[in-house]
C-alpha cells in the first residue's frame, strides 16, 4: 500500500508539474497573439465605443462582430433575437462552450473627454438622447473578438465546438430571454458550460470571482400617479401628481427601513421622475421609475407588495385617483457552477496569482446572463478591473468616488485592459475544452 501512495502521490506531481508547464507554454501564446493582434482590437474597441447603440437598435455593432467572427472561419447567424449574434466553431469532438458578450450601451451623455468620445445622440423614448457605452460593454465586445483570435490560432490545443454569442438588450434584460425565445439552443446546440465577464472600476489586470449567487435580482417599476391640472398659483384647485410622487420617493423607502429585515438584502432606488412643462403649470399626471434589487425570493415579494401598497396610500392621502402601478421582472439571480468555478479558479490562481479574488459575498447589480443558467448552462460569469490604478489612487486622495459603471466618467484603460480580459477568457476556455 505504501508504495502504490508513494506512487500515485510522483503521479500526481509529475501531472501537476506538466499542467503547469503547459499553462507557462499557453500564456506565452496567448501574449505574443496578442502582441500581433492588440492593434486591431484597440482600433475595434475605440470604433465601438465611438458608435454606442441602444438595446435591440444594435444593428451596426452587431453587424461589425459578424464580419470578425466571419473572417476568423466562425459559421456567423445574425439577427438572433432580433440584433443577436452567433458565431459557431467546431474543431472535432468535444464539449460545446459559450462565451457571451453584449452588444448594447446605455442613454445617457459621456463625459470622459477621451478623443474617441461618444458623440451619438438616438431616439430614447421618443426623445433625442446621448448614447455612451459607459458599462463597459465595448470592452467586453473587444476581448470576446480577441479571445475568438487566440483560441483559434490554439486550435490543436484544444478540441470540441466554441458558441460565441453576441447578446443585444443586457442593460434593459431583454436580450438573453429574446435569444432563447428564438431557438438559440434549439438551432445551434446547448452548450455543455458558458462563460461571461464583466469590468469594473477596479485595477487592470486584477479579477473577480464566486461560485453559487453572484449578484442580484431586478426589477423595475413604472408607476403614473394621477391629479389635476391647474395654474401654478391656484394650487387649491389641483390634485398635484408632482406632490404624490414625492411623498411615494420617500415613504416607499419606509418599506426597507420598517418592513424588511436589516439582515436581508434589499434596494429600492428611483432613477427617473418626469412631470410637468412648466413652471407655473400643475400637471395632471408624474410619472415615476426605478429599480428593485433582491437575492431572496420572499424579500422580492415583500418589496413589491410595499410598493404597491404605498403607492396606492400617497395617491389617497391626495384624494387622487388610483395610481397606475407597473412592476417589470427583470434579471434573474446569476448562480456560478460550483464545479465550473473550481475548475477555472485553479487556472485563474495559477496565471494571476493574487490578481485572482475569490469575492467573499455577492455584488448588488444584475445580469441577464442568469437566463442562460436558469436554462441549464453550468456557468461561471466574472469581473475584471478596467481603471489605471493611478486613477484610483487619485480619486482616493480627493475624497471623490472613483468613475464607475454607468456614470458619465467611467472610462476604462484600454490597454492592458482589453489584454487582460483576453487572456483571463482563453484560458478559461482552453482548460474547459480539455475536459
Amino acid at each position: 500500500m505504501l508504495k502504490f501512495l508513494t506512487a500515485l502521490t510522483a503521479s500526481l506531481v509529475l501531472a501537476s508539474a506538466a499542467e503547469a508547464r503547459d499553462l507557462v507554454k499557453e500564456e506565452a501564446q496567448i501574449q505574443a497573439g496578442l502582441d500581433k493582434a492588440y492593434g486591431h482590437l484597440d482600433a475595434l474597441y475605440k470604433d465601438i465605443h465611438a458608435h454606442p447603440e441602444l438595446a435591440l437598435q444594435e444593428t451596426r455593432t452587431a453587424a461589425l462582430l459578424a464580419e470578425e467572427m466571419r473572417a476568423l472561419g466562425f459559421e456567423v447567424t445574425e439577427h438572433v433575437g432580433k440584433t443577436g449574434v452567433v458565431a459557431i466553431y467546431k474543431n472535432g469532438p468535444g464539449p460545446m462552450v459559450m462565451v457571451r458578450t453584449e452588444l448594447d450601451a446605455l442613454p445617457m451623455e459621456e463625459k470622459t473627454g477621451l478623443p474617441y468620445a461618444s458623440h451619438v445622440v438616438a431616439d430614447y423614448r421618443g426623445k433625442p438622447t446621448p448614447v455612451d457605452h459607459s458599462c463597459g460593454h465595448d470592452i467586453h465586445m473587444a476581448a470576446w473578438v480577441g479571445a475568438a483570435q487566440q483560441l483559434v490560432a490554439m486550435k490543436s490545443r484544444w478540441h470540441g465546438t466554441l458558441m460565441f454569442i453576441a447578446q443585444p438588450a443586457e442593460e434593459t434584460t431583454q436580450g438573453a430571454r429574446a435569444m432563447l425565445d428564438d431557438g438559440l439552443f434549439r438551432r445551434f446546440g446547448k452548450p455543455d458550460i458558458g462563460f461571461a465577464q464583466h469590468v469594473g472600476p477596479e485595477p487592470y489586470g486584477t479579477l473577480s470571482y464566486r461560485a453559487g449567487i453572484y449578484n442580484t435580482a431586478s426589477d423595475s417599476l413604472e408607476i403614473t400617479f394621477k391629479g389635476r391640472g391647474a395654474h401654478g398659483s391656484m394650487p387649491n384647485v389641483s390634485i398635484d401628481p408632482v406632490v404624490e410622487a414625492a411623498r411615494f420617493v420617500e415613504a416607499v423607502q419606509t418599506v426597507i427601513s420598517r418592513e424588511k429585515d436589516p439582515n436581508a438584502f434589499g434596494v429600492i432606488s428611483i432613477g427617473s421622475i418626469q412631470a410637468g412643462s412648466a413652471p407655473n403649470i400643475i400637471p395632471d399626471q408624474a410619472l415615476v421609475r426605478g429599480t428593485i434589487r433582491t437575492r431572496d425570493e420572499a424579500v422580492r415579494q415583500k418589496l413589491l407588495e410595499g410598493i404597491r401598497r404605498t403607492a396606492d396610500a400617497v395617491a389617497m392621502m391626495s384624494g387622487a385617483p388610483e395610481p397606475d402601478v407597473r412592476l417589470i421582472p427583470g434579471g434573474k439571480l446569476l448562480v456560478n457552477d460550483a464545479a465550473v468555478t473550481a475548475k477555472a479558479e485553479k487556472v485563474f490562481k495559477a496565471a494571476f496569482g493574487d490578481r485572482a479574488r475569490y469575492e467573499p459575498a455577492p455584488g448588488n447589480p444584475s445580469e441577464d446572463y442568469s437566463e442562460f443558467i436558469v436554462a441549464g448552462v453550468p456557468s461561471l460569469f466574472w469581473s475584471f478591473g478596467g481603471l489605471d490604478p493611478a486613477v484610483i489612487a487619485e480619486a482616493k486622495s480627493k475624497g471623490v468616488p472613483v468613475p464607475a459603471n454607468h456614470t458619465p466618467q467611467f472610462a476604462p484603460t484600454p490597454e492592458p485592459t482589453i489584454r487582460f480580459a483576453v487572456e483571463a477568457m482563453t484560458l478559461a476556455v482552453l482548460d474547459a475544452m480539455k475536459s
